[in-house]
């Protein structure tokens, strides 16, 4: 395997690739020796027989792992440059440098077999298409690979056994900052920045979406800690709704330690190439979780609470209620449920006061059509269900109307403690930027005018701050006393009055709904002209309601009988927007007064069961044209066409007045338009003097077809040119 011998003049005609790599760039930083003696392969590729032209150094793996060839350019280079047999002899300081993944290593080793080329390293020179050779440099990679998995076995048993302790250190979301202890979490010393962080679950639990919390931020324009990296400064940024939402979601913030809440999978692409993806994982097969191992804003079961309340708000799964609360006067707005097919029903507004209503999304085919499961007004629904629920509540009505002054009252208190702490963070920084503005020589005046200018910018800042603090302190609710509680008691024991209020928003009553509702089954009953509700409480209560609705009633205006008789005969010959002009040309109306449209035809042709035009499939004799489409085919006006058919030259079809004319072009029509008067046929004038008629009669002769007529298309005496027979003598003339 060391013999000098294996180096043929073929090997030493070609070129000579060393391939220098190092796993990261902290390697290539600190271990020069190790890159130095990669780079010494060189000379010894000179030194067995390869000019210094001859050798090439492939190094543009610098800093990238081994563990696959994805992302090492050099690595492809160099088994293309051996592929195209351009390669005498590839060096290594050793195969891990190379390949640490069996998969490459064995096709860089076979491709080196099939094209003659040696393999060298710090140990010998080898020949892939030696057996004995081959043997050994394949034990030689499966030692790289398990060498490499067990160095990250090492370094992960490492890393876990310490997470599961609760003291591996990573990155602490803001508000958090290690101590000086193992594992030890602290609040950060910031009271503005956890003041802002409790203020987030504070208004989640009044609000109950993630959503409403980021607007009701942004209402205050109160601003939001952002860290980069742990040790980065905190900045005062106008609030995400990513921030909040991960706020929510970030279990440390319930006191808890966590790790490994993501797994990472490689895959195969549409093009073939391997890649990685990190998939989040449940909370059941996360590897570490350690509830209560610091102190944290909210507690463990609250944290649960929040994420179901999170996930509820999420648009739901087929065939489940729920969703997060939204605008409108639709009070069943997620936890109505179709009785028929159990969908979820969707809600909907018509007329000028947007009266709501509910319809299910489920589709039947009837008739080849889409048919609702139902669509309702939702007035008298929505109505029952809040009686039932107001006489389920009553009793507790005094303590709601107590408890919602108290949390307006809370809402306009915590606004007020964070406007309190900025007012206290802005007078830090101005009296900092004074600071450094007295402590700077005064001689300097580059330095001092920029420190006076920042100083001043800070002072600005605070006296916007302390303007916006005494504006929302005149803003604050008076609480209830005494003597107003004792009102309220005696006149807030009817929740009606607070349901009813002009303050009371269409959310709020959704709200209050869903405290207590879990769902609502509507079963609806045209026929007999009743709703089914089923009330579903939450703990399991059942309620059912009967309430009544407008039944199918074929009262209002219908169309007129004579349409309903044409509409068979029209459809058979044209499709909807033609008959729709036909109509509208014979001034008819449809049964609300309005002009005829195709979906007007369409739909009173599909209630009436009339099938839709179809074209023949055996077409008869003779083309049917249009007065517009004869006229191009003769070459004669429309104007002219029409005089035609009055005069009874040519025949027209028209199934109805106010019907397009139709002309069937057949070669008996073509055969009467020539360019030149045949023999013994006259003109109209000669043809009355004659026959000793009148014009009108001959042109009702020719009509009946008693008369035989021709049109002359050409020369300044074109016109009809009518064949008149010789008469036979009659009985008078015989005796004359």
């Amino acid at each position: 395997m060391n013999d000098p011998s294996k180096i043929k003049p073929i090997h030493t005609q070609r070129a000579a690739l060393v391939y220098v790599r190092q796993s990261s760039l902290s390697q290539v930083e600190h271990n020069r020796e190790s890159t130095a003696r990669q780079y010494a392969l060189a000379d010894r590729a000179c030194q067995l027989g390869w000019t210094k032209d001859q050798v090439v150094i492939i190094d543009e793996d610098l800093g990238m792992s081994g563990a696959s060839a994805d992302k090492r350019s050099g690595f492809a280079r160099m088994t293309s440059e051996v592929a195209l047999a351009h390669v005498g002899i590839v060096f290594g300081l050793e195969v891990s440098r190379l390949a640490r993944n069996n998969a490459d290593w064995y096709r860089l080793i076979e491709l080196c077999g099939l094209t003659d080329t040696l393999i060298g390293d710090n140990d010998g020179i080898y020949h892939p298409a030696l057996f004995n050779d081959r043997l050994l440099l394949g034990l030689k990679g499966t030692m790289s690979e398990a060498e490499l998995h067990i160095i990250r076995a090492r370094l992960d048993g490492g890393i876990r056994n310490k997470a599961a302790r609760g003291e591996l250190r990573r990155g602490l979301p803001i508000g958090f900052v290690w101590g000086d202890s193992d594992g030890e979490v602290l609040f950060h010393p910031d009271a503005a920045v956890t003041g802002a962080i409790r203020t987030v679950f504070e208004r989640f639990t009044e609000y109950g979406s993630a959503r409403r919390v980021w607007l009701w931020f942004r209402s205050e324009k109160l601003p939001f800690p952002l860290q980069a990296g742990p040790k980065g400064q905190v900045r005062w940024v106008t609030p995400t709704y990513t921030a909040i939402h991960h706020i929510l979601t970030n279990p440390v913030y319930a006191g808890a330690y966590a790790y490994g809440k993501t797994r990472t999978e490689r895959f195969v692409d549409e093009h073939g190439a391997v890649k990685k993806r990190m998939r989040h994982l449940p909370i059941s097969q996360w590897l570490v979780l350690i509830p209560n191992h610091h102190p944290g804003f909210i507690n463990w079961d609250t944290f649960q609470a929040n994420q179901a309340r999170l996930d509820a708000n999420t648009r739901p799964q087929p065939h489940k209620s729920g969703g997060a609360v939204r605008e409108g006067s639709a009070l069943l707005q997620g936890i109505a449920i179709c009785g028929h097919c159990g969908r979820k029903l969707r809600t909907h507004y018509r007329g000028r006061y947007s009266a709501p209503g509910y319809h299910c999304a489920g589709k039947d085919i009837v008739s080849g059509r889409g048919v609702y499961c139902f669509n309702v007004g939702g007035k008298a629904i929505d109505q029952a269900v809040t009686n039932a629920f107001l006489n389920a509540v009553t009793p507790a009505s005094v303590d709601a109307v107590i408890l919602s002054s108290r949390q307006l009252q809370a809402n306009h208190d915590a606004a007020l403690a964070q406007w309190r702490l900025e007012v206290e963070r802005k007078r830090y920084e101005a009296e900092k930027a004074e600071r450094r503005y007295r402590a700077v020589d005064p001689e300097n005046r580059l330095v001092a005018r920029g420190l006076e200018t920042d100083w001043e910018n800070h002072l600005r800042d605070l006296s916007d701050a302390e303007a916006e603090l005494r504006r929302r302190e005149l803003l604050r609710p008076d609480p209830l006393g005494p003597d107003q509680l004792k009102r309220l008691q005696s006149l807030g024991s009817d929740l009606h009055r607070l349901w009813n209020a002009n303050t009371t928003t269409d959310r709020d009553r959704k709200e209050l709904l869903r405290t207590l509702l879990e769902e609502v089954i509507i079963d609806i009953k045209r026929v007999q002209g009743h709703a089914y509700l089923t009330l579903r409480w939450r703990g399991g209560a059942i309620t059912e309601l009967t309430i009544p609705i407008p039944r199918f009633r074929p009262s209002g205006p219908k169309t007129d009988e004579d349409i309903l008789s044409l509409l068979p005969r029209l459809a058979a010959l044209y499709p909807d927007e033609v008959i729709a002009g036909i109509l509208n040309r014979q001034g008819r109306k449809t049964a609300s007064g309005e002009r005829f449209t195709a979906n007007h035809v369409g739909n009173l042709r599909r209630y009436r069961h009339i099938p839709r035009f179809q074209p023949p499939a055996v077409p008869p004799s003779g083309e049917l044209a249009s007065i517009r489409k004869t006229a191009q085919i003769l070459g004669v006006n429309t104007s002219t066409i029409h005089r035609w058919i009055n005069d009874g030259f040519i025949a027209g079809e028209q199934i109805t007045p106010g019907a397009p004319w139709q002309i069937r072009i057949t070669d008996e029509l073509r055969s009467r338009f020539v360019e030149q008067t045949p023999p013994g046929y006259l003109p109209m004038l000669e043809t009355t003097l004659k026959l000793g008629v009148s014009r009108q009669t001959v042109l009702q002769r020719v009509k009946r077809g008693e008369l035989e007529a021709v049109l002359v298309t050409r020369g300044r005496r074109k016109g009809l040119r009518i064949k008149v027979l010789d008469q036979k003598p009659t009985l008078f003339d015989a005796h004359s």
